[in-house]
């Protein structure tokens, strides 16, 4: 069996890469992580350079992780923070480490690829053996740290722990789609004062005089694009006092090879766009990611971001509805508290040990926190 670690995305054909990923789920496609690379936004100088890992077995392709190099923890949604200043204040250096990460993504998903071939769990175990081992040597010439799996689905992350690689949970808010007919149908679910609640927060988007309009793919034209991009730098720049992790030349690159998977939720006054929120979807899921606005409007936010996003699943008849990292604003809007996963392996025995003894705690508070926040659910009890 023969790692191999990938300095570019382009150094593997889209067939290829697709033939373990699939074109689904739109945060692994070829495409997109050609648009981070080719735009600028994920290369050395932004801390962000390509170290794919690809595995071979008898010169065939058997597996394959999209990872990173990181000098820093920007961009990831899974807070390491504290370990990397508990590391400097012992004299020690955290970075570089590697993440196997989309980056500016914190959507679960797909974060190591089998081949169809590779079904057995002890054949993927035996796989994980492998890049463990890799990424040992490779930690020697790098200076790594660690590593860490980002997001990945819970089977995945069940398999990593069974490797030693250890399991931090998180939560997130995510709506799911029970077979509603209509956004009415779904507000039936709840209770009479959260839906009143609701509805008043869509009329008062209605009575500011707005419009919302939606976007699909090719519907998406270059001037759309060109102005919802001065709307996400304008917001950001409002929010965090720099411009945003991506750049005007990724987004034109998605609209262009992402056509499939991308959704805009536009939001007008009179014939003036003034707001967008740009998702994307797949088979089962819509994914929303990006938002900005020219100025801010009373609870437009809410309509473009959430309820739209709604409307669209049960008129799509998607299965869930991921808006995006943390909030729990979102919980009495419809949106349920799941668990999501990383996994991590820390060279350092000693920092290993502290570490370890921090996500157990941590994953001991976020356990006991989970009915409080299903308290919180605006749904009818159920009889």
């Amino acid at each position: 069996m023969q790692v191999d670690f990938l300095n570019s995305i382009n150094d593997i054909s889209v067939a290829d890469w697709s033939a373990l990923f699939g074109d689904d789920y739109p945060f692994t496609r070829h495409p997109f992580l050609l648009a981070l690379e080719s735009s600028g936004c994920t290369q050395a100088s932004t801390g962000w350079q390509a170290q794919h890992i690809i595995v071979r077995q008898d010169e065939q392709l058997i597996a394959a992780m999209p990872c990173f190099l990181k000098n820093h923890s920007y961009g990831e949604y899974v807070f390491d923070w504290a370990w990397a200043n508990a590391y400097q204040h012992h004299g020690h250096r955290y970075y570089p480490k590697l993440v196997a990460a989309i980056p500016f993504t914190p959507a679960a998903g797909p974060r190591l690829s089998f081949a169809a071939s590779i079904q057995n769990p002890q054949q993927q175990l035996s796989i994980i053996k492998n890049i463990e081992q890799a990424l040992r040597d490779k930690s020697r010439s790098l200076g790594l740290s660690s590593w860490h799996v980002l997001f990945p689905l819970s089977e995945l992350s069940s398999l990593l722990e069974d490797c030693g690689w250890q399991q931090r949970l998180g939560i997130q808010y995510h709506w799911f789609n029970q077979e509603y007919i209509s956004f009415d149908d779904f507000l039936q679910r709840m209770k009479a004062r959260k839906r009143k609640n609701i509805r008043k927060e869509r009329l008062a988007v209605q009575q500011q005089g707005i419009s919302i309009s939606t976007l699909l793919g090719s519907e998406i034209s270059e001037q759309v694009m060109h102005q919802f991009y001065r709307f996400y730098q304008k917001t950001y720049l409002k929010r965090s006092a720099q411009a945003g992790y991506l750049n005007l030349p990724f987004f034109q690159s998605i609209r262009r090879s992402l056509q499939d998977n991308l959704v805009m939720f536009c939001a007008h006054k009179g014939d003036q766009l003034i707001a967008a929120a740009l998702c994307f979807k797949d088979s089962q899921t819509l994914y929303g990611r990006y938002w900005g606005c020219e100025q801010e409007y009373e609870l437009l936010h809410f309509e473009t971001c959430y309820y739209q996003g709604i409307e669209f699943c049960i008129q799509n008849r998607l299965a869930r509805f991921d808006p995006g990292a943390q909030g729990e604003h979102k919980i009495p809007r419809g949106f349920e508290p799941i668990h999501t996963f990383s996994n991590h392996v820390i060279l350092n025995p000693d920092f290993d040990r502290a570490i370890s003894r921090f996500i157990q705690h941590e994953k001991t508070e976020l356990n006991s926190q989970m009915p409080y926040l299903q308290g919180l659910l605006p749904f009818k009890t159920e009889t």
